[in-house]
């Protein structure tokens, strides 16, 4: 499963055709009780943005949330979520040392700085924690660089083609380490594309924006906000501890198929189809960099392991508008 090979018409899952159904043992469901507040495990999550906020309100009832944000402007979304927020800049190491102990199990969804090919933001976040028991982070697929359209599944080999997942690919490796020297138990999740109803590429259609053609167009992974925030609280109670999952749904769709279904979702034009070589002269090297990478991401491991049912199971229960 982890050699490339040429990109199937129609592309066999290895995951199956069933998902499990997500099971909850009698020994858990009691997180499910309202604690209160000011009750409950303590739990720090850092990298608050649209699905660390899907997050807190999950998370609210079960856990004493702290939020990191580093705008004091955010601090009323926060509580209203359910957090209590604490302003501090991943930037300003200075700003950090209020974290190191605050909660014995940390959601580090913050992303790298924007250039470089280290994280940078990771490494100063690790060196202020002290008394971590788990830590869950947030990856990319973009680690894995360009695969040839294969399906994939975690034991592949990173091979990460761009600045922004070699920073990634630091950040998963440095906190491995620390977690081998803290004790801490780590679960990786790595995230494709991300989407919901109110998080979509929609100025890649009023642009427009071309894609490729179907005999070069690449293979693209996507998972719904929702069920990542949802996974990433499966993780915490069930993730094995130095262990990276796929947070993925099951579309495998290439990516024109995906604009052309989102277009068609919100009654827009399809987007032109055009050759490799043209589109390399109109799309912006930043865009280009994924029109450049091919996989397919497995997730049995998410499925058997972690338990995880969809909510979305392919975008097209995800792109149903709201």
């Amino acid at each position: 499963m982890s050699g490339t090979a040429e990109q199937p018409a129609v592309p066999a899952s290895p995951n199956g055709d069933a998902l499990p159904r997500e099971t909850t043992p009698s020994h858990r469901r009691s997180v499910d009780s309202r604690i209160g507040p000011f009750a409950g495990p303590r739990i720090l999550v850092v990298g608050c943005g649209d699905v660390g906020l899907r997050l807190i309100r999950l998370l609210g009832d079960r856990f004493r949330v702290s939020a990191v944000t580093r705008s004091a402007a955010r601090a009323p979304l926060l509580r209203a979520a359910g957090a209590t927020p604490i302003v501090a800049d991943l930037d300003l190491r200075g700003s950090l040392m209020r974290l190191g102990g605050i909660a014995p199990t940390v959601v580090h969804l913050a992303p790298p700085q924007a250039q470089g090919p280290l994280d940078l933001h990771t490494r100063a976040l690790v060196s202020v924690l002290h008394g971590v028991r788990r830590l869950v982070y947030i990856s990319t697929s973009g680690v894995y660089g360009d695969c040839g359209g294969a399906w994939i599944d975690e034991t592949r080999a990173v091979a990460p083609q761009t600045d922004r997942a070699r920073r990634r690919m630091d950040a998963e490796r440095h906190l491995r380490a620390w977690a081998k020297a803290s004790g801490a138990a780590l679960t990786i999740l790595r995230v494709p594309g991300i989407y919901a109803g109110d998080r979509l590429p929609l100025s890649r259609l009023s642009t427009p924006t071309p894609v490729l053609r179907p005999e070069d167009d690449v293979y693209t992974n996507h998972v719904h906000a929702d069920d990542l925030a949802r996974l990433v609280v499966l993780a915490l109670h069930r993730g094995r501890p130095q262990r990276i999952y796929h947070a993925v749904d099951s579309s495998a769709m290439r990516m024109g198929e995906w604009f052309d279904l989102l277009a068609d979702s919100r009654g827009m034009p399809r987007p032109e189809r055009v050759s490799r070589a043209e589109i390399e002269t109109r799309v912006a090297p930043e865009r280009l960099s994924f029109m450049r990478e091919s996989r397919l991401l497995a997730n049995r491991r998410m499925t058997e392991e972690l338990g995880m049912r969809l909510a979305y199971p392919t975008v097209r229960e995800g792109l149903v508008p709201e």
